[in-house]
């Protein structure tokens, strides 16, 4: 890395870490304020047609759900 890239690099470094105190601030009022009743109605097509061009192995994965638990409380 050149000095140019260095100074480039650095640069966005300092951009993001300006950046996310308010990002995070956005992304918390939109959690906050979002009426999740419309944001399902909004991601039931999505979810739909992974379902659908996504099935499942026949099973609903809760063993090995256990299993990981399990696991985690050894």
């Amino acid at each position: 890395m050149d000095a140019a890239e260095r100074e480039l690099t650095l640069k966005w470094i300092e951009t993001w870490r300006l950046a996310g105190p308010e990002l995070e601030r956005i992304r918390r009022e939109e959690i906050e304020t979002c009426d999740t009743s419309v944001a399902v109605r909004a991601l039931d097509d999505a979810f739909e047609s992974a379902r659908l061009h996504s099935p499942t192995g026949g099973w609903s994965g809760l063993v090995e759900q256990q299993a990981v638990f399990a696991k985690r409380l050894r």
